[in-house]
């Protein structure tokens, strides 16, 4: 299956290995800075380099390789909706680095698009396939948890001066949004999938404790209530000190409670169930093994997609999957911007909508 790279930065050398470990022919990579393509080459020690044509401008990529099956789209992201649009009208199946879009609006044409040209798009919330998290959605799926009382989504991470530093759109409204959007928004869409998808209300509160030198926030909380009846919470921040602490998922029903950990919900430290089993014991103290906080779902979402494109459904983890964990964000936002709950479906926003919300902007 023939492959393309759209962005080279700090999230690419996942894609790499997913690229190399589902044996994709990658035939051309694109970035703004074209030394970052050697950069990221040389981290990943990719073997056909010479074989990878090499772009600055994604319209010229795409138009010089009609023959490109599936394309990943990993540039600021502010960027990928457009990119993803030009992908999708000239029909090549993507794959969208988080968040999927900065509006909703961008997110709902993303997915009428796709739709009325046939075409596979992917939302990369890898984290859906760690070992832990397929574990929850089992039980969950088989009823073990009974009614869902509540669940909460922790992310304690850090991002100092020097991280933002590295790329002047990181933590800007129009580019990126705060630490919600960024680092929070694989936790926010386990939370929303594992509560049942349909939200009812969102009330946030978010603050800038750390980052002057952001438009965005670093630390926010919210309370989520779900159609079914149950309650979330969710707490991100890029403020801990000294380095990431871990970012938890906890879900309790009538019938059982599951907490997941690590660094990036990448394993079970509580798995208590009424109808328990021998088999229950494996997941008791697992640990899945990651090199990184983006954990080792990247393989995993990319054999997905490409066994979805050649059999013609839709990827696990699908563009309205994407779109529901912007709606999150968003809704938090909204709410902090009128000091108000907010009904779901979101009607359009942006993230530029937030702009001057810290006096920065």
């Amino acid at each position: 299956m023939k492959y393309a790279l759209i962005g080279c930065g700090r999230i690419a050398v996942n894609h790499v290995k997913a690229v190399v470990n589902n044996k994709l022919e990658f035939i051309a990579a694109c970035d703004l800075v074209p030394e970052n393509i050697d950069i990221l080459f040389d981290k990943t020690n990719y073997a056909d380099r010479d074989k990878v044509e090499r772009y600055t401008d994604y319209k010229t990529m795409v138009d010089e390789h009609p023959e490109l099956e599936l394309v990943a789209i990993a540039t600021s992201s502010g960027d990928h909706a457009k990119i993803a649009l030009y992908c999708i009208d000239h029909g090549i199946n993507v794959i969208i680095e988080k968040p999927m879009a900065m509006s909703m609006a961008d997110a709902e044409e993303i997915i009428k698009r796709s739709e009325a040209k046939g075409v596979k798009v992917s939302a990369c919330h890898q984290n859906r396939f760690n070992i832990a998290v397929q574990q929850m959605r089992k039980a969950l799926e088989a009823g073990r948890f009974g009614k869902l009382s509540h669940g909460s989504i922790h992310v304690r991470w850090n991002r100092n001066k020097d991280y933002y530093d590295q790329a002047p759109w990181r933590g800007t409204w129009a580019e990126d949004g705060g630490c919600l959007m960024n680092q929070c928004i694989h936790g926010i869409d386990l939370l929303r999938w594992m509560m049942g998808n349909e939200v009812d209300s969102v009330y946030g509160v978010t603050r800038q404790q750390q980052h002057p030198y952001l438009e965005a926030e670093d630390i926010g909380m919210a309370v989520v209530t779900f159609k079914n009846g149950a309650v979330a919470t969710i707490e991100g921040t890029t403020n801990v000190y000294p380095k990431n602490l871990e970012e938890t998922l906890y879900l309790f029903g009538e019938n059982g409670t599951v907490k997941l950990g690590g660094k990036s919900t990448n394993n079970i430290d509580v798995w208590d169930f009424a109808d328990e089993t021998d088999a229950d014991q494996k997941n008791k103290g697992l640990e899945e093994a990651t090199s990184n906080v983006y954990g080792n779902g990247h393989t995993s979402l990319y054999a997905d997609v490409m066994d979805a494109i050649k059999n013609n459904r839709k990827p696990y983890v699908d563009a309205v999957a994407g779109r529901n964990a912007l709606e999150m964000i968003l809704s938090i936002y909204k709410s902090v911007k009128t000091g108000q709950p907010v009904k779901l479906p979101l009607e359009d926003f942006a993230s530029v909508d937030m702009i001057g919300e810290f006096n920065n902007g």
